[in-house]
């Protein structure tokens, strides 16, 4: 699969979606200190695109689906590098927030396409292992990219905003491999693709994996956020060892991801491995309250990471099910927003828990969300998987 360049090209520009927030976030102190900001407002620096990622995912995605992938993904890489670079020339809040806002819309315009390319290049088995692939990419860059972003800001905050201008030549890239070794035509044409999409989203089912998805960002990112946190508290935990309990976690989600999931979805089904990721994860969110051993923190990081890395891909390739190959971007795109709004939604919901029930009860919420997701995929259909087969 790795012969071909189109997935390297791809999987390279999907992991910018997590670019997008992962390099700010550890300059976030100094922009705030310098700028004299409001940390409150202030963070919606790093939350602020997750809701534009969220709100255009689907209509890009749609889009993709009617003029063509590569029309989207490719303006798409070259507004991203533009929007984020512009980052590094602005020092007032308001002007931010909206360059932020419009690279997450470009996010999501990268999101769709290239996921939309994903599913299209490949079918059955081959499909869940590429997509498998993506999320271990994901993965490995949510921590890579933090680390970089922290590194070439510690010279200067403004620095950090320079490395959305990798999208630039990711863009030249995209249209040269693609140029050259084009996706395959859809076999297969839908009578009508507003009429074949509403059809699909419409079906209980797809509805129910787009609220799984969501659930498992909320939970998701109670780790992300707050675990830092909690450490801190407990244990005296300082930036390198978070990074590196967030490290265990990525690399869980990673290996599972590219080489776990698709053999065990195929054995046990792919209902009963997204449900033992939920309950994975579930698990391990509770016992993180009261663990204060480092050996056993980082095991359990690592099992939920594994948890996760068996629900996100399997997730994504039973929507890729739900539709023919001329809406897969459409699809696909609306299980981006949704994950995307799990992850906004969730400091917003758990902060609520946290400021009237403590860090602890954050924990408690976020496994009973997961075991929440794990339970709806057992609740019985009223429709057919595929409206469209």
């Amino acid at each position: 699969m790795f012969r071909d360049p189109r997935i390297l090209v791809l999987l390279a520009a999907g992991s910018l979606t997590t670019m997008a927030g992962g390099v700010v976030s550890p300059v976030l102190p100094e922009i705030i200190e310098q700028l004299q900001l409001d940390p409150a407002l202030a963070g919606n620096l790093v939350s602020l695109h997750c809701l534009t990622i969220a709100l255009f995912s689907p209509p890009l995605g749609i889009l993709a689906d009617r003029i063509g992938r590569l029309r989207i993904l490719i303006p798409s890489l070259v507004g991203y590098a533009i929007f984020g670079t512009a980052g590094a020339f602005i020092d007032d809040l308001a002007p931010l927030l909206v360059t932020r806002g419009l690279l997450g819309a470009a996010s999501g315009g990268i999101a769709a396409a290239s996921l939309g390319l994903l599913g299209s290049m490949y079918e059955g088995e081959a499909r869940s292992q590429a997509l498998g692939y993506a999320t271990s990419t994901l993965t490995l860059t949510g921590i890579a990219f933090p680390l970089l972003g922290g590194w070439v800001g510690s010279f200067d905050w403004h620095y950090a905003f320079y490395l959305y201008a990798i999208a630039f030549p990711l863009a030249f890239l995209t249209a040269l491999t693609f140029g050259k070794q084009p996706p395959q035509k859809p076999k297969t044409k839908v009578k009508s693709d507003s009429l074949g999409l509403t059809t699909v989203l419409g079906n209980p089912e797809t509805l129910r994996l787009l609220l799984t998805l969501s659930l498992a960002s909320i939970a998701m990112y109670a780790v992300v956020i707050y675990a830092p946190i909690y450490l801190k508290q407990t244990i005296g935990a300082g930036s390198t060892l978070n990074g590196i309990v967030l490290a265990s976690r990525a690399v869980g989600a990673a290996i599972i991801s590219a080489f776990g999931a698709k053999p065990l979805a195929k054995k046990i089904g792919g209902a009963g491995a997204i449900a033992l990721g939920f309950g994975l994860m579930a698990l391990t969110l509770i016992t993180i309250p009261v663990l204060s051993q480092l050996s056993l923190i980082l095991v359990t990081a690592v099992f939920f990471g594994v948890g996760f890395g068996l629900v996100l891909p399997n997730l994504y390739n039973s929507l890729a099910n739900l539709a023919p190959s001329e809406l897969r971007s459409s699809v696909l795109a609306a299980g981006t927003g949704a994950g995307f709004l799990g992850q906004f939604v969730s400091p917003l919901l758990l902060g609520i828990i946290l400021g009237f029930s403590g860090l602890e009860m954050v924990f408690y919420v976020a496994a009973i969300v997961a075991m929440t997701a794990g339970f709806l995929l057992f609740v019985p259909r009223t429709s057919p998987p595929n409206p469209l087969s």
